[in-house]
């Protein structure tokens, strides 16, 4: 039986639109959605990322340590937006590339990491959002989000890099099924063909 599917990608590749999707159309999923408006340090992080980038990655992985605790104590069928894996193996590591998380800093992320993952169960099933920079940028202005808009393009597609090693290393792990979308292509809220697509995609798993 799956009980903890989780949705990854990147920022504006549309997880959060496909949690509430599957959700409206699976009342018997409970979702959790990503909660990056609790981050105290996300607006002072975009504008100088070098001094806020512990501070920063460490709430977001407080964040998804309490995020799993409630989803695994939840009877029912959840679904994440966004995993626990992806603030460290893609956003803290692209951090680290940039120097922009360093040394002792980035040790200790990674120890409390790595402990986090000992008390947690992976997900029943991976739902990747596949997408390219290009509609992440695009994405992200027409959200509006002022903090977003002065992320650098550099850091985008360092992003972008390493979720594509991630997710490839993901499977061949065989940590849980992976349903690849391709987020730039295939319109599930609108067009009825790629929805019925990327619903018998899912519900192999179901």
């Amino acid at each position: 039986m799956v009980k903890y599917i989780a949705v990854a990608g990147m920022m504006g590749s549309g997880k959060s639109s496909l949690v509430k999707f599957l959700c409206s159309r699976y009342p018997q999923i409970r979702p959790f959605y990503e909660q990056n408006e609790e981050n105290p340090y996300l607006a002072d992080f975009y504008s100088e990322m070098k001094k806020w980038a512990f501070h920063s990655q460490v709430y977001f992985l407080t964040l998804k340590f309490r995020t799993h605790q409630l989803l695994d104590a939840c009877p029912q069928t959840v679904i994440q937006d966004r995993t626990i894996y992806e603030d460290a193996e893609i956003f803290a590591e692209n951090l680290k590339r940039q120097n922009i998380l360093a040394g002792r800093d980035y040790e200790a992320y990674r120890r409390l990491y790595q402990t986090i993952l000992y008390s947690i169960n992976p997900p029943d099933l991976l739902i990747y959002m596949k997408t390219n920079l290009r509609t992440v940028k695009k994405r992200i202005k027409l959200r509006g989000r002022e903090f977003e808009s002065a992320i650098d393009a550099e850091y985008l597609k360092g992003l972008g890099a390493l979720y594509e090693n991630w997710i490839e290393s993901y499977k061949k792990k065989g940590i849980s099924p992976v349903v690849e979308v391709d987020a730039g292509k295939l319109d599930f809220l609108h067009n009825l063909v790629d929805r019925i697509e990327l619903l018998e995609a899912i519900e192999k798993h179901l």
